[in-house]
């Protein structure tokens, strides 16, 4: 048999928020590997587990297509995913296995200082830029607002700026971006943090086993870090 095809593939993203303690995760549980600069998938030195470094929103993406096994990603790009599919018709082929206590953060809608905020309804008519057409469409359907949901694939603060929304609905972490941008958050439309995924289809026993395996670890290492805040 193959030797590749009894090896684990993680995917997990190549740079961004999440990268570092998404790897900081796999080191706690165990996995001893070596990352150079530009490498985009390394091996596990002491288990059958390998990382792909890839873009955020490939991921779901490469475990429904099973070419990763397992994938760390923010549920923020796991509901976009989700309800992408849902508008075209086809059900996500993607499991939720867990989530991960680490890469918290929301979605948000956020105005310009200047503009007149007096709740959601506020924002009817309006024109709002964002990555998360199909999230943030969720949430005006759901209130019953009509508004211009305006599509871009990224530097989403600046679009106020540039005439080309009137708000926006981004990531929030710190807030620090908004403040930089002369933003200002006043309503948050998804909470999100990291998750872990794994292809629809049915592993062989021994994959299967070290998926299980891992997950034990991942549960060790969020109960050892949960007991550090007590």
């Amino acid at each position: 048999m193959d030797t590749r095809q009894q090896r684990l593939r993680i995917a997990v993203q190549k740079s961004g928020r999440l990268t570092d303690e998404s790897l900081d995760l796999l080191r706690r549980c165990g996995l001893k590997f070596n990352r150079g600069k530009d490498q985009l998938m390394c091996y596990g030195e002491n288990m059958p587990l390998d990382v792909l470094f890839v873009r955020d929103d490939d991921i779901p993406d490469l475990v429904q297509e099973d070419v990763c096994d397992l994938g760390i990603v923010g549920l923020n790009v796991i509901e976009e995913k989700r309800l992408a599919m849902a508008a075209r018709g086809a059900p996500p082929r993607f499991e939720l296995l867990q989530r991960l206590d680490f890469g918290r953060c929301r979605l948000s809608l956020a105005v310009p200082d200047e503009f007149e905020y007096a709740g959601v309804d506020s924002i009817a008519g309006k024109r709002i830029a964002t990555t998360y057409p199909h999230v943030l469409g969720r949430f005006l359907r759901e209130r019953s607002i009509a508004a211009e949901v305006v599509t871009l694939s990224g530097a989403v603060e600046i679009a106020p700026r540039l005439g080309r929304a009137d708000l926006i609905c981004d990531l929030v972490s710190t807030g620090s971006t908004l403040i930089a941008n002369h933003l200002r958050e006043v309503e948050v439309v998804l909470e999100s943090q990291a998750a872990l995924v794994r292809t629809p289809i049915a592993l062989p026993d021994e994959k299967a086993d070290w998926v299980r395996r891992l997950l034990m670890r991942i549960d060790g290492v969020q109960q050892v870090k949960e007991s550090k805040y007590i």
